[in-house]
C-alpha cells in the first residue's frame, strides 16, 4: 500500500494512494458506492490508467459498534494518521447524550484545526435567491476550539450552584494560537487562489474577549506576517483618520493593482444579512466554530441546499485531512436509492484537488454541470427544477460516468 507523506510542508502523493474511507450510516452506504464509482471512472480516465486510489475501508459510527462493540475504533484513528488523506460518510450522532459526536472526536483527535466549506451555485439547480450566480464563498471555520472543545457543566453540579437551579452551562475558549492558525491558513488559501478579499467574521461587539480577540489577532496577523499580500481594513482606517478618505481610497485601489488580498471584518449577524443581500462582496470567510456553522448551512440553502455542499476537516501543517459529507444519515430514506450523492461526491473532488489531482476534480464538476443545467438530478433538487429528469442514487451515478 503506498502512502501520502508530507515533505518541506508538501504533499508527496504517489500514483496509487491508500485511502482510508469510513463508509458512514444510514445513507452512507449508497453515496459511498456512488462516490468511490464515480472517482475511480475520473481518475482512470483523466491519467489513462497511470494513476488509481486503493481504498482501505476503517470502521466507525453504527457498523463498527455491531462488528467491534466500539464506534470509534483505534484501529481507524491510527489509519487516518499513517494514511494523512481520508473521506468519510455522515455517521450518527446523538441529540442531548449518549456517545461523544464521532465527527467533532476524529477532528479533534488529529487536530484538523480547519472546517474548510466552498459554496458555490450549478446552473440549473433552483435557489430562493435571485441571483444565486454570485454566490462563490470559501469558509473557513475553527474546528477545534468554541463549542467544539466540548466544555459543559450540567445543572445541579457544583459549577452551576451559583445560578438557577436549572441552569447547564457550555464554556467558549478562543485561543490566540488557535485562532492564528485558522486564519493563516484562510490568508494563505486567498493569496494561492487569487481571490480578491479575506473577511474576519464574528460577534466581537457582545464576546469581547472571545470573539473579539478572533478579530484582532486576525488583523495582527496579516499586517505582521502577510504585509506584502495584505491590506487590512484597519491600515485602511488609520491612513483615513490621518490623511483623509481620499488618501485612503488611493491606497485601497494601490492595493488591489498590486494583487494584495483585502483584510476586513464583519458582525455574524450583519454578515448572514449581507450575503443575502450582496453575496458577491464576499470570497473567503474566516470565523469561530458556532458562526461557521449557521454561516455555512445558510450559504449551502443559498444555492440550492446541503445535498450540494462538500466539506473537509484539514491540518495544513500535518497534512492531515478528512473529506466528508456535510449531511447527515437520512435514516428515513437509506436504502431507497434516492439520496443525493454529491455533498460527497463534491468534498471526494475537494480530496483530489488537496492530493493535486486537479484535472481528475474538474472532470467530475463538468460532469455535474451538465447534468444539472439539463435538469437531470436525485428528487431533493428535481423536485424544484420545471420538467427535471428524476434520478436514482445508482442512475445518477451511472449518467456521471457516462459523461465522463
Amino acid at each position: 500500500m503506498s502512502k501520502i507523506k508530507i515533505e518541506h510542508g508538501r504533499l508527496v502523493v504517489p500514483n496509487n494512494p491508500t485511502i482510508p474511507f469510513i463508509e458512514g450510516d444510514g445513507v452512507g452506504v449508497e453515496i459511498t458506492a456512488a462516490t468511490q464509482k464515480i472517482i475511480n471512472k475520473a481518475v482512470d480516465k483523466v491519467y489513462s490508467g497511470s494513476r488509481k486510489i486503493e481504498w482501505l475501508e476503517v470502521l466507525a459510527g453504527e457498523k463498527s459498534f455491531n462488528s467491534t462493540n466500539s464506534w470509534l475504533p483505534i484501529e481507524t484513528l491510527d489509519a487516518f494518521k499513517e494514511y494523512l488523506v481520508g473521506i468519510k460518510g455522515p455517521l450518527t450522532t446523538p441529540v442531548g447524550g449518549g456517545i461523544r459526536s464521532l465527527n467533532v472526536a476524529l477532528r479533534q483527535e488529529l487536530d484538523l484545526y480547519v472546517c474548510l466549506r466552498p459554496v458555490r451555485w450549478f446552473r440549473g439547480v433552483e435557489s430562493p435567491i435571485k441571483e444565486p450566480q454570485k454566490v462563490d464563498m470559501h469558509i473557513f471555520r475553527e474546528n477545534t476550539e468554541d463549542i467544539y472543545a466540548g466544555i459543559e457543566w450540567y445543572a445541579g453540579t457544583p459549577e452551576a450552584k451559583k445560578f438557577p437551579e436549572s441552569s447547564s452551562f457550555g464554556v467558549k475558549p478562543v485561543s490566540e494560537e488557535g485562532s492564528k492558525r485558522l486564519i493563516k491558513a484562510a490568508i494563505e488559501y486567498t493569496i494561492e487562489s487569487k481571490l480578491p478579499k479575506l473577511t474576519i467574521v464574528h460577534k466581537g461587539n457582545i464576546m469581547k474577549f472571545t470573539e473579539g480577540g478572533f478579530k484582532n489577532w486576525g488583523y495582527e496577523l496579516a499586517e505582521r506576517e502577510f504585509a506584502d499580500s495584505t491590506f487590512t481594513r484597519n491600515q485602511y482606517e488609520a491612513i483615513k483618520k490621518n490623511d483623509g478618505l481620499e488618501q485612503a481610497n488611493v491606497a485601497l485601489n494601490r492595493a488591489k493593482t498590486e494583487g494584495k488580498v483585502y483584510v476586513d471584518d464583519c458582525i455574524a449577524d450583519a454578515f448572514l444579512q449581507n450575503t443575502l443581500l450582496s453575496p458577491e462582496n464576499y470570497s473567503v470567510i474566516a470565523t469561530l466554530n458556532l458562526n461557521g456553522d449557521y454561516i455555512s448551512d445558510q450559504l449551502a440553502a443559498m444555492v440550492g441546499g446541503i445535498g450540494i455542499a462538500p466539506g473537509a476537516n484539514i491540518n495544513y501543517v500535518s497534512g492531515h485531512a478528512i473529506f466528508e459529507a456535510t449531511h447527515g444519515t437520512a435514516p428515513d430514506i437509506a436504502g431507497e436509492n434516492c439520496v443525493n450523492p454529491c455533498s460527497l461526491l463534491l468534498s471526494a473532488t475537494m480530496m483530489l484537488e488537496y492530493m493535486g489531482w486537479k484535472e481528475a476534480a474538474d472532470s467530475i464538476t463538468s460532469a455535474l454541470e451538465s447534468m444539472f443545467k439539463e435538469g437531470r438530478a436525485t428528487h431533493d433538487l428535481a423536485r424544484f427544477i420545471d420538467g427535471a429528469t428524476t434520478l436514482t442514487t445508482s442512475q445518477f451515478a451511472d449518467e456521471v460516468v457516462e459523461l465522463l
